[in-house]
Protein backbone atom coordinates (compact mmCIF):
# COMPACT_ATOMS: atom_id res chain seq x y z
CA UNK A 1 0.00 0.00 0.00
CA UNK A 2 1.32 3.68 -1.23
CA UNK A 3 0.65 6.39 1.19
CA UNK A 4 1.30 10.53 0.24
CA UNK A 5 1.01 12.88 2.59
CA UNK A 6 1.03 16.46 0.62
CA UNK A 7 2.37 19.88 3.09
CA UNK A 8 3.28 22.92 2.76
CA UNK A 9 0.01 24.82 1.01
CA UNK A 10 -0.97 28.50 3.16
CA UNK A 11 -2.08 31.52 1.97
CA UNK A 12 0.13 33.83 0.20
CA UNK A 13 0.22 37.45 -1.78
CA UNK A 14 0.25 37.68 -5.54
CA UNK A 15 3.60 37.26 -6.72
CA UNK A 16 4.64 35.11 -3.71
CA UNK A 17 6.34 32.02 -3.84
CA UNK A 18 5.36 28.07 -1.83
CA UNK A 19 7.48 25.06 -2.01
CA UNK A 20 4.84 21.81 -1.53
CA UNK A 21 6.26 18.67 -0.95
CA UNK A 22 4.80 15.09 -0.97
CA UNK A 23 6.22 12.60 1.49
CA UNK A 24 5.34 9.01 0.07
CA UNK A 25 5.44 5.72 2.06
CA UNK A 26 6.58 2.12 0.29
CA UNK A 27 9.54 1.25 -1.37
CA UNK A 28 9.20 1.73 -5.04
CA UNK A 29 8.88 5.56 -4.64
CA UNK A 30 12.09 5.23 -7.38
CA UNK A 31 9.84 3.32 -10.04
CA UNK A 32 7.01 5.57 -10.70
CA UNK A 33 6.36 8.62 -12.49
CA UNK A 34 4.94 10.99 -9.94
CA UNK A 35 2.72 13.88 -10.82
CA UNK A 36 1.05 17.22 -9.18
CA UNK A 37 -2.92 17.94 -10.31
CA UNK A 38 -5.09 20.83 -8.49
CA UNK A 39 -8.52 21.29 -8.00
CA UNK A 40 -9.79 24.49 -7.70
CA UNK A 41 -13.78 25.63 -5.76
CA UNK A 42 -16.36 24.11 -8.89
CA UNK A 43 -13.75 23.50 -11.16
CA UNK A 44 -12.97 19.85 -12.09
CA UNK A 45 -9.05 18.62 -11.29
CA UNK A 46 -6.85 19.29 -13.59
CA UNK A 47 -3.10 18.08 -14.40
CA UNK A 48 -0.55 20.82 -12.81
CA UNK A 49 3.11 18.81 -13.29
CA UNK A 50 4.84 15.60 -13.70
CA UNK A 51 7.92 14.27 -13.40
CA UNK A 52 9.34 10.94 -14.45
CA UNK A 53 10.98 8.20 -12.16
CA UNK A 54 14.31 9.42 -12.28
CA UNK A 55 14.10 12.77 -12.61
CA UNK A 56 15.03 13.32 -16.35
CA UNK A 57 11.73 14.07 -17.81
CA UNK A 58 9.05 16.67 -16.69
CA UNK A 59 5.65 18.09 -17.88
CA UNK A 60 4.08 20.99 -17.08
CA UNK A 61 0.27 22.27 -17.70
CA UNK A 62 0.64 25.79 -19.62
CA UNK A 63 -0.82 27.73 -17.36
CA UNK A 64 2.08 26.96 -14.68
CA UNK A 65 4.98 26.82 -17.01
CA UNK A 66 7.76 29.11 -16.49
CA UNK A 67 6.29 29.40 -13.17
CA UNK A 68 6.67 25.99 -11.27
CA UNK A 69 9.10 23.40 -11.03
CA UNK A 70 8.54 20.17 -10.48
CA UNK A 71 11.51 17.89 -8.48
CA UNK A 72 12.05 14.42 -6.69
CA UNK A 73 14.54 13.19 -4.33
CA UNK A 74 14.24 9.11 -4.30
CA UNK A 75 16.39 9.28 -1.33
CA UNK A 76 13.50 11.03 0.47
CA UNK A 77 10.91 9.10 -0.80
CA UNK A 78 9.36 13.42 -2.21
CA UNK A 79 8.26 15.15 -4.79
CA UNK A 80 8.18 18.71 -4.77
CA UNK A 81 6.41 21.33 -6.28
CA UNK A 82 8.22 24.84 -6.46
CA UNK A 83 5.73 27.59 -7.16
CA UNK A 84 6.37 31.17 -7.91
CA UNK A 85 5.31 33.70 -9.08
CA UNK A 86 1.88 32.88 -7.89
CA UNK A 87 -1.30 33.95 -9.36
CA UNK A 88 -5.36 34.23 -7.96
CA UNK A 89 -6.13 31.78 -10.39
CA UNK A 90 -3.76 28.87 -8.68
CA UNK A 91 -5.87 29.04 -6.01
CA UNK A 92 -6.93 25.45 -5.31
CA UNK A 93 -6.63 22.15 -3.23
CA UNK A 94 -2.98 20.78 -4.67
CA UNK A 95 -2.69 16.72 -4.88
CA UNK A 96 -0.18 14.78 -5.60
CA UNK A 97 0.01 11.42 -7.33
CA UNK A 98 1.87 7.97 -8.17
CA UNK A 99 1.26 7.12 -11.86
CA UNK A 100 1.40 3.38 -12.98
CA UNK A 101 3.95 4.56 -15.80
CA UNK A 102 8.04 5.29 -15.09
CA UNK A 103 9.08 7.49 -17.87
CA UNK A 104 5.51 8.85 -19.57
CA UNK A 105 5.05 12.09 -17.67
CA UNK A 106 1.63 13.00 -18.86
CA UNK A 107 -1.77 14.31 -17.32
CA UNK A 108 -3.99 11.52 -17.73
CA UNK A 109 -5.91 10.80 -14.58
CA UNK A 110 -6.12 7.55 -14.77
CA UNK A 111 -2.86 6.76 -15.08
CA UNK A 112 -2.40 7.66 -12.14
CA UNK A 113 -3.63 4.95 -9.33
CA UNK A 114 -2.12 6.79 -5.62
CA UNK A 115 -3.67 10.06 -4.48
CA UNK A 116 -2.62 12.29 -1.42
CA UNK A 117 -5.38 13.92 0.22
CA UNK A 118 -4.34 17.37 -1.02
CA UNK A 119 -2.87 20.85 0.77
CA UNK A 120 -5.11 24.43 0.53
CA UNK A 121 -3.27 26.67 -1.49
CA UNK A 122 -4.73 30.29 -1.43
CA UNK A 123 -3.13 32.78 -3.35
CA UNK A 124 -5.09 36.41 -2.08
CA UNK A 125 -4.99 39.83 -4.01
Amino acid sequence: QVQLVESGGGLVQVGGSLRLSCAASGRSFSSYTMGWFRQAPEKEREFVAAISRSGDFTNYADSVKGRFTISRDNAKNTVYLQMNSLKSEDTAIYFCARSIQTQWVGGSQEKYDYWGQGTQVTVSS
